[in-house]
């Protein structure tokens, strides 16, 4: 019997797949890339397809808080994204070149996105680039990052669909999480979290705070986010809170980075 050759490792020998393996999981210590972040995510549908009435005093907004809260802006598609959905299914395009597509159209609204902010140090960075986000904070720039995450031809095959799992709200979690960000906030055009969708049902009654683990077992037909994004939360390590919250109300975005509840308070558990 051959004998295979081994680096002294603690991990030696194991498959990395064994359901009972342990190590690293109750890790104290996770180094967080840049501590003080607060991730804000714009979305496409929701905030920049209302066009400049709606965008522009967001982005005023965003302008005065930069000069206290560091902030990453992640963009989401919007319309373009369903259009092109919509054409790659009729046409059968897998799961893989659906997500690449829609990437693409992030991406053309995160560079509008660092246009309008780039008098006020707005930079469009790629997702590879997220790495140098501390730096460019401390050089007093705005980096801007299109909400795609970059699994592209990758992607998951979803079940049920073909519709790809992981867009621009997953995005900017992933992101907040992997650098250890200090906030995740979602900015929608409602004032968050909702029993029903409350253009559909304008009774629906506002859910201010709810675990993820609560929110899934209400199994609700629709979500104002990506129910990837509460999955993800029930197992993060430096993000265990996301807020919703309405974009298009002057305020509400100060208050969710001083800690505040303007809308609705995801919790991991």
């Amino acid at each position: 019997m051959k004998t295979r050759r081994e680096i002294k490792n603690k991990f030696q020998g194991e498959t990395l797949v064994r359901r009972s393996l342990e190590y690293g999981e109750h890790q104290d210590r996770t180094v967080r890339i840049a501590p003080n972040l607060n991730v804000v995510k714009i979305g496409g549908h929701g905030t920049v397809d209302f066009g400049s009435t709606v965008l522009l005093p967001l982005l005023d907004e965003i302008r005065l808080l930069k000069e206290q809260y560091e902030m990453l802006v992640v963009v989401g598609g919007g319309v373009r994204v369903r259009h092109v959905m919509d054409v790659g299914i009729d046409l059968g395009m897998p799961t893989g070149i659906l997500a690449e597509l829609s990437g693409d159209v992030s991406s053309q609204n995160a560079k509008m996105v660092a246009a309008l902010l780039s008098e006020d140090g707005g930079i469009r960075i790629p997702a590879d680039d997220i790495m140098d986000i501390p730096m460019l904070v401390r050089m007093g720039l705005l980096p801007v990052m299109a909400g795609t995450p970059p699994y592209s031809y990758f992607e998951e095959p979803s079940p049920g669909s073909y519709i790809p799992q992981h867009r621009t709200d997953t995005g900017a979690f992933l992101a907040a999480e992997v650098i250890g960000a200090k906030t995740c906030t979602l900015l929608k055009n409602v004032d968050g979290l909702f029993t029903e969708n409350p253009f559909v049902n304008p009774e629906a009654d506002l859910i201010k705070e709810i675990t993820a683990g609560e929110l899934l077992s209400l199994d609700m037909d629709d979500l104002v986010l990506e129910r990837k994004v509460v999955e993800l939360l029930m197992h993060a390590k430096n993000i265990r809170e996301i807020r919703i919250i309405n974009g298009h109300e002057r305020g509400t975005l100060e208050r969710a980075l001083k800690g505040e509840n303007p809308g609705t308070l995801i919790t991991a558990d």
